[in-house]
């Protein structure tokens, strides 16, 4: 029987996708050689028009007032007053100053503003292509934080119109989750797969927040295959105690409930399974691969040091693993506090039984009787006819025939009862002979 783990990767997600962390455009360098350096690198490619002094000398100016005094007004004033000049600077000190708009505004969290700022960056033609590309770069990642999942698509997809060599697999996970993001789960799966198997090629192990992403795109395809290989090398990479226990619920998706019992049980012995819930479900395995003992010690260990409540279901799961484990001398008093807790009479009527099985002929009526007084159980006929045995054993023969012809009302019941019966009045007519031979002599 599958079991499956209550808080793997069924939940909400159940998988959380990581972002990637966004590096914005830097401000202006310390002085306007290194600008004319960048803008010389990219002679080939395109011709770029000079930083002028007198321009780098007024975004200095912001940005000393940003970072030296910490005053992001006076920084903005400054480069307002660099805007209304707009008029008579060239493309590339236009996207400078654009770039410092951006970049205060983005350390002053106000993203919109951020991004307004940055896209007039790339706007301005020509600037170097190092810079545009730079900067798409940035506004992907910006977008992707603000949920504009199609600005970031398209932003990763100009930065690749300019790219000339390999896509360096951290592009492909943003795209990747971008795509994620809109539900477009096979583009996403595409993505996240290259920029994993090309890292790895190279030698290098993937982060953790790809194979992340990897898993949940997976889930989402319905591939728990897949998914299980992905918590796989996440289990051996990272090893973290939501791996182990999620990697066992997969094998139970998968039906391969032996590999999801000695997953847990590897996860226990280091300690992973702490949680209610891991603890419920990792009891269930046993009992199901007819270990009951096993989870009766799991679960009892768990109540007594206050992981587990004593509530109805683990009360009665319990009472279920020590019956299924023949130790019936700890399965009737969980039982019996189980059945307190109900409010129909589905387990006094299984207590009866039990206790029946164990000639506890008083306890078995008592419980039989409560059964019948909470009613709405599955087959209402075995209570009487429990106990109606249980007065037969105690020789009460004619209460234990009232008992037995209600559980012959009963189809369930029916056959046995009447079995029952004729037992019992059988018993009934030698004992009365007998006793009258007694009498007589």
């Amino acid at each position: 029987m599958r079991i499956k783990q209550t808080n793997t990767l069924l939940s909400a997600l159940a998988f959380a996708v990581v972002f990637a962390t966004v590096s914005v455009p830097t401000m202006l360098v310390a002085n306007n050689a290194v600008a004319q350096e960048q803008k010389a690198s990219d002679k080939k490619t395109r011709r770029v028009p000079t930083l002028r002094g007198k321009v780098y000398e007024q975004l200095a100016r912001a940005q000393s007032a940003a970072d030296d005094a910490g005053d992001v007004e006076e920084a903005i004033a400054i480069l307002k007053e660099v805007e209304e000049k707009a008029d008579s600077m060239n493309s590339y000190e236009k996207a400078m100053m654009y770039n410092f708009f951006g970049f205060i505004y983005y350390n002053d969290e106000n993203y919109d503003k951020a991004l307004e700022s940055f896209e007039n960056v790339v706007n301005q033609q020509p600037i170097p292509e190092k810079f545009e590309m730079s900067t798409l770069f940035s506004l992907a990642q910006l977008h992707l934080m603000q949920g504009n999942y199609d600005k970031t698509i398209e932003f990763i997809e100009r930065w690749e119109v300019l790219n000339n060599g390999v896509i360096p697999p951290k592009n492909k996970v943003l795209k990747a989750q971008a795509y994620y993001q809109n539900k477009r789960y096979d583009d996403a799966a595409d993505w996240i797969t290259q920029a994993i198997e090309e890292h790895e090629a190279e030698g290098m192990l993937p982060d953790e927040a790809w194979l992340i992403l990897q898993r949940a795109v997976f889930y989402e395809l319905k591939q728990p295959a897949k998914v299980k290989d992905v918590l796989i090398k996440l289990v051996k990479l990272y090893s973290e105690p939501k791996y182990w226990i999620q990697l066992a619920g997969m094998y139970g998706e998968l039906g391969e409930e032996r590999k999801q019992l000695a997953i847990m049980e590897t996860a226990y012995q280091q300690g992973f399974v702490e949680s209610p819930a891991d603890i419920f479900n990792m009891a269930q395995l046993y009992y199901y691969h007819r270990a009951p003992y096993k989870g009766a010690l799991l679960m009892e260990q768990a109540m007594k040091e206050g992981v587990l409540e004593e509530n109805l279901r683990n009360l009665k799961f319990l009472g279920q693993s020590w019956t299924l484990a023949k130790e019936q001398d700890k399965a009737i008093p969980v039982m019996m506090q189980a059945a307190e807790l109900s409010e129909d009479g589905e387990l006094d009527a299984q207590l009866a039984q039990i206790l029946l099985n164990e000639q506890r002929w008083d306890e078995a009526i008592t419980s039989a009787d409560r059964a019948i007084e909470k009613g709405e159980m599955r087959n209402p006929g075995l209570v009487y006819l429990i106990k109606g045995m249980a007065l037969y054993n105690q020789k009460q023969y004619a209460l234990a025939l009232n008992q037995l012809a209600e559980a012959e009302k009963h189809q369930k019941s029916r056959a046995m009862a009447q079995q029952w019966k004729q037992f019992v009045q059988s018993e009934k007519t030698q004992a009365e002979i007998i006793e009258a031979e007694l009498g007589n002599s």
